[in-house]
């Protein structure tokens, strides 16, 4: 080997570990996702059913923000009062859907969604929606089924009480919550509230300013 091939040799030995210093540079301190965006998108279909409870739709379809929660759980109980400013802010700028995930380790999660899907057959999910978070304290965490307190809600919302209970007891009650919860463990849903926002999870959310800048950032992209 002459003496000129080998600096040549050498020559493109230092620029291929130069190339592969910059590459590693770049990849080490390549930004990370978006707050809030764990990059991997889901199936909408199943984020969002034909049956799907919307607390507001968006008549361009553009911005569709999910949230998986349990009627009982305390996170979801906090956030509750940004989910009603937000909605109130952003009306019919966005679509937001609620879909059931009850947590087994509290005691009346499932029959709160059942109550919940039991006034959704009668046109007023919204009403026990907002019953069920604001008197969250008085029938969360009790070891004894809530029913008479969610007939209560009910009653107070002027439902027709027969259907009500009947809905409540139906077993095609109690398979609706679980379609939820089964689309939310196929999305990778481990706990409460759990956002998606156009289909990606929200997983870097934890004030009402964080998902109102997601937000934001959706409308304005």
């Amino acid at each position: 080997m002459t003496r000129n091939t080998r600096l040549t040799l050498a020559m493109i030995l230092v620029v291929i570990l130069v190339m592969l210093g910059l590459m590693t540079y770049n990849r080490n301190n390549a930004p990370s996702t978006a707050a809030g965006d764990t990059g991997e998108g889901v199936d909408p279909a199943v984020l969002v059913r034909d049956d799907s409870h919307r607390l507001s739709t968006a008549a361009d379809g553009r911005v569709t923000l999910v949230e998986f929660l349990d009627f009982e759980c305390e996170s979801c109980a906090a956030a509750y009062p940004a989910i009603k400013e937000i909605l109130a802010t952003y009306q019919d700028r966005i679509t937001f859907v609620v879909r059931y995930f009850p947590i087994p380790s509290h005691p009346n999660a499932e029959l709160a969604a059942r109550a919940a899907q039991a006034a959704a057959n009668q046109d007023r999910f919204a009403e026990m929606y907002t019953v069920l978070f604001e008197n969250q304290d008085a029938w969360g965490h009790q070891r004894t089924p809530q029913t008479e307190t969610f007939v209560g809600y009910a009653r107070t919302l002027g439902l027709d009480l027969d259907r009500f209970q009947r809905d409540l007891d139906d077993p095609a009650t109690a398979a609706r919550v679980d379609r939820d919860k089964a689309d939310g463990e196929s999305a990778g849903v481990q706990g409460t509230p759990t956002f998606f926002l156009n289909g990606r999870q929200l997983t870097q959310v934890r004030t009402q300013g964080d998902l109102v800048a997601a937000i934001d950032a959706a409308l304005a992209g």
